[in-house]
């Protein structure tokens, strides 16, 4: 004999009543996915801590727009937007053609769509505000597959190195 109440199911046994083995699953299912969601958030924290940051040439933070490492976006901040120069795995400006880069921030779980141009080559999108993030889509042309790069912009200083965090030079924390 099965009961239902609600999403659990139960069963008569012996004249005692227990739960079935779905929901033994879907409970240890669950406890399976909170426990990867924890592991991956743990690991996201760590992986964007304090420090260790690679820094371009114009002073700007790096960010990887390739898989192996060939190009790379230098993010600066002027005049309340960032600019976004393109450069090659020496570190050398590449000039801007069929390229798209796409950007979205603003507070976590209420990011919004940014307007990207391109200006001076470089692409140029407006600042998001202090401790939120910043998520750009690359592609090399408009049949390539996008690669995507996060910073979250901290404009809190340094104690050590005195610059933005977002830009700190100093070496990455050891846990």
């Amino acid at each position: 004999m099965t009961l239902r109440a609600g999403a659990a199911a139960w069963t008569l046994q012996r004249g005692h009543f227990h739960p079935s083995q779905t929901t033994h699953k879907k409970t240890h299912n669950l406890k399976k996915h909170i426990l990867a969601l924890l592991s991956s958030l743990t690991i996201t924290v760590s992986a964007f801590g304090h420090g260790g940051v690679e820094i371009g040439p114009n002073g700007g933070r790096l960010l990887e727009f390739s898989k192996d490492e060939t190009m790379h976006g230098e993010v600066t901040v002027k005049d309340g937007n960032f600019h976004i120069a393109l450069l090659d795995k020496d570190k050398k400006s590449v000039a801007l053609g069929e390229q798209t880069l796409t950007a979205t921030g603003g507070p976590s779980g209420k990011a919004a769509k940014l307007t990207v141009e391109k200006k001076d080559g470089k692409f140029v999108i407006p600042a998001v505000k202090d401790g939120e993030w910043l998520i750009l889509q690359y592609k090399d042309s408009a049949k390539a597959k996008a690669v995507t790069a996060r910073l979250q912009y901290d404009t809190g200083a340094c104690e050590k190195c005195k610059a933005q965090e977002w830009v700190c030079k100093c070496p990455a924390e050891k846990k």
